[in-house]
């Protein structure tokens, strides 16, 4: 829990409105950001008869996902599909549902951001105390050139891009990002996000919201206010919490969906054949699944 000093400055105020009504949405994967229209559906009340939600469908196109399109491994074809979300203006591209298990085998899923992409994975950053990061704990750090633990807690992320009738979901197990690469992202988030990395105890209870505003004023102050620089224009700098970095799922596992007409839709996976490092690299055998 914080050890917070006196209650902070009124310039805060102002910060932690921004940062507390906000939706966590600063990425550096580029920083997607749009503006919402107003949206014309309508959505069910709870008086809406339960035959009215059974009702609900959509007819998807004639488009699909064809074998001889693909690459022969997933993450090229992931890329592309994100590339394609990002320039369809897709709301929050990079969001993704991440599902864990507790150490009793009781599910839960949350949605978080992707943070970044290479041939080792799929990144996103949390506190390491939320229940995410407890159901995580197990995972060690990665180190370059050292293979990950085979024994790393299992997840599964998945991303529905529904204005492209597309979905992926990727299974494996996860690793701790190296400390230097979660030190470089934080220090690349805007000054409000890295000071409510410490204003908030994540999926612990609190009393009222009014009790998170003063939470996060107290840690702005604690840092010498909302900018950057002091008067004299010195660096009021804001550490990383040891309690807060980055995960990385290392995928074993990855299906591409299509909506297809008739409820016949495409699913292609991807399944790893061969562990990195090993003569020849990775292998990935790819199937069609019944929809």
């Amino acid at each position: 829990m914080l050890s917070l000093p006196a209650r902070g400055s009124a310039r805060c105020t102002a910060t932690a409105a921004a940062f507390l009504g906000a939706s966590s949405s600063s990425l550096a994967l580029p920083h997607f950001r749009q503006d919402h229209g107003q949206d014309s559906r309508r959505f069910l009340s709870s008086s809406t008869p339960m035959q009215a939600v059974a009702d609900l469908r959509k007819e998807y196109s004639a488009s699909g996902l064809e074998e001889h399109e693909v690459p022969s491994e997933p993450m090229t074809l992931f890329r592309r599909w994100l590339d394609e979300a990002v320039a369809a203006k897709v709301v929050e591209p990079n969001a993704m549902c991440l599902s864990t298990v507790s150490a009793d085998g009781k599910p839960s899923g949350r949605y978080v951001l992707l943070k970044g992409l290479d041939d080792r994975g799929f990144v996103w950053y949390t506190n390491y105390q939320s229940r995410k990061g407890q159901e995580l704990a197990a995972a060690a750090f990665h180190v370059d050139g050292v293979d990950a633990p085979a024994a790393g807690p299992p997840a599964c992320l998945t991303f529905w891009w529904g204005d492209l009738e597309r979905s992926v979901r990727i299974e494996g197990t996860v690793e701790r990002v190296a400390e230097a690469e979660s030190q470089a992202y934080f220090n690349s988030r805007p000054r409000g996000s890295r000071i409510g990395a410490w204003a908030s105890n994540q999926s612990r209870p609190i009393g009222s919201r009014a009790a998170l505003e003063a939470q996060y004023e107290d840690v702005c102050a604690r840092f010498g206010g909302e900018k950057e620089e002091d008067n004299e224009g010195q660096v009021q700098p804001v550490p990383k919490p040891e309690h807060w970095g980055g995960f990385r799922l290392v995928p074993e596992r990855v299906e591409f969906w299509k909506g297809r007409q008739s409820r016949l839709h495409d699913r292609l996976a991807y399944a790893l054949l061969q562990e990195e490092g090993k003569a020849g690299g990775r292998k990935w055998a790819l199937e069609r699944l019944q929809p």
